[in-house]
């Protein structure tokens, strides 16, 4: 009864006009930039981030929620349509969701995609609200060891469950390290790595580092890319999906949303990886696996499920713990800090009205990107038509807008346009951003707890391993490191076996 008090508090708050601007405002944007390939919600949060300053912070978070959801829905279109994921997350859509277009049954694939997408986002919603406010009073007997060994499994799950090299992800996350490491040592106060530059005393900033890694370093490699957009030609009808449809999609929308919370739940765990899971588990389970990656909506209905959970119960160790599950969370964590917001254990209980609020605007976003997608499929069209050197020029203009009104700095505009170049080069050679930006962000609270471990033991490394949770995570950091480099082969020939995209 008290969780269903504080959901009617909250939705009172989301349903203030400013709040429903602002939620639609984020869904618009997060769709617009779903149906785009290769922006991404990281890189769009980071170039609204601006805008958000004069408002509440309650507004501006809700907006932010907004474009991360509203990506996800988003997508599925680029993917169905042209068959090129517009989002890292619905790759897998792409082997069945194109084919049914191909056949004729774009409109099913697209209304099942948004449908099953609101049902599981909507699931994940009531698990976010049962879950996060009880893993925040049990992580209230964390001390400062428990927290340090918790930071280093999350860190080291990102590295285990990237689809890439597990090796070249504890690099990138070495990396992040030292770049978090820029600035005034948060223990002794001095000076490290700033070279007699005035700006690095504080640090790198966050948004110019994310809008370097994902929106320059996008536009440097489309345009270094020779692949062509074509959408399918002819009016797309039937959105519905048909009796047979439902009957075929009920079990993977379920399962997939299952699979999705469950995963999204835990730092580190992708939603692309969530739903290669996903797809593999229906083809198994499936009387007729030969059908996936011809066209089967079950194909399709699976994967949106799972990928839309998975984003949605990210939020819970970021709200919870004060840990990101993902680069966008990592981002929306800066953003809440630069609000006077510090996620963490007592982070929902200080600010009730505020988590609340969210909760409730998560479930009228899923229904605006539901009103978003179905219907306005025709202008999602013609958004995809949009020539790819306007659009590179568009959004590197917006990128160094977004760099310099952060502090009015063009030090931050040269942040940017360095790690865009960096970015462009650790695409091209097959590294991932996403454990660095993780690494840069938790990386001054690992330093922290660590110091402040050191401190109470008197600098004895025992104190990690005598407290039973902490224990306990720096055994499961330990399995991750062994099960990572020998499982990786696996898991790589699983993704070869799958459909191409």
């Amino acid at each position: 009864m008290d969780i269903f008090s504080h959901f009617l508090g909250g939705l009172q708050i989301a349903l203030q006009p400013a709040n429903l601007f602002y939620c639609f405002i984020g869904t618009l944007v997060g769709t617009f930039v779903g149906v785009l390939p290769g922006i991404g919600p990281t890189a769009a949060m980071a170039l609204l981030l601006p805008a958000t300053f004069h408002l509440n912070p309650i507004s501006a978070v809700i907006m932010l929620c907004g474009i991360n959801y509203g990506s996800q829905f988003g997508g599925s279109t680029t993917s169905i349509l042209v068959n090129i994921p517009g989002e890292t997350s619905s790759v897998v859509t792409c082997f069945d969701g194109y084919q049914m277009a191909r056949k004729g049954r774009a409109g099913p694939a697209l209304g099942m995609a948004a449908l099953g997408s609101l049902i599981a986002g909507t699931v994940a919603v009531v698990g976010l609200m049962l879950v996060a406010p009880s893993l925040a009073k049990a992580s209230l007997r964390f001390g400062a060891p428990e927290f340090f060994s918790l930071l280093l499994a999350s860190m080291l799950m990102v590295t285990y469950l990237v689809s890439g090299s597990m090796l070249r992800a504890i690099m990138m996350v070495a990396v992040g390290l030292v770049f978090g490491t820029v600035g005034m040592d948060i223990i002794a106060g001095a000076e490290r790595f700033t070279y007699g530059i005035p700006q690095l005393k504080d640090g790198i900033g966050v948004f110019p580092l994310a809008l370097g890694l994902f929106g320059v370093a996008q536009v440097l490699e489309a345009m270094g890319s020779s692949v062509k957009t074509e959408v399918l030609g002819g009016k797309i009808k039937g959105n519905w999906p048909n009796r047979q449809d439902w009957k075929d999609s009920g079990g993977p929308i379920a399962r997939g949303t299952l699979l999705g919370f469950l995963m999204g739940v835990f730092p580190g765990f992708s939603p692309m990886l969530a739903t290669f899971m996903s797809y593999s588990i229906e083809k198994k389970l499936s009387k007729h696996p030969e059908r996936f990656g011809t066209g089967t909506i079950e194909g399709v209905a699976a994967p949106e499920s799972c990928n839309n959970a998975c984003c949605t119960s990210g939020y819970i160790p970021l709200f919870a713990l004060g840990i990101p599950s993902n680069s966008y969370n990592a981002v929306l964590l800066g953003a809440m800090t630069l609000y006077g917001l510090r996620p963490g254990p007592t982070f929902i209980a200080m600010n009730a009205k505020f988590f609340w609020g969210i909760i409730a605007s998560m479930y009228i976003g899923n229904v605006l990107c539901l009103i978003l997608n179905l219907p306005l499929i025709p202008l999602w069209v013609q958004v995809l038509r949009i020539p790819a050197t306007l659009l590179s020029v568009l959004i590197l203009i917006f990128c160094f807008l977004g760099a310099y009104t952060i502090n009015y700095s063009v030090f931050d505009v040269a942040v940017a346009v360095t790690f865009g170049l960096f970015g462009y080069l650790l695409k091209k050679y097959e590294f991932e951003p996403a454990p660095l930006v993780l690494a840069f962000i938790l990386g001054p609270q690992i330093e922290m707890t660590f110091g402040q471990s050191m401190i109470m033991s008197d600098g004895s490394l025992m104190i990690f391993i005598s407290r039973p949770i902490s224990a306990f995570f720096v055994l499961l950091a330990l399995t991750i490191i062994v099960t990572g480099f020998l499982g990786k082969r696996a898991f790589a020939k699983q993704l070869k076996e799958s459909p191409e995209v």
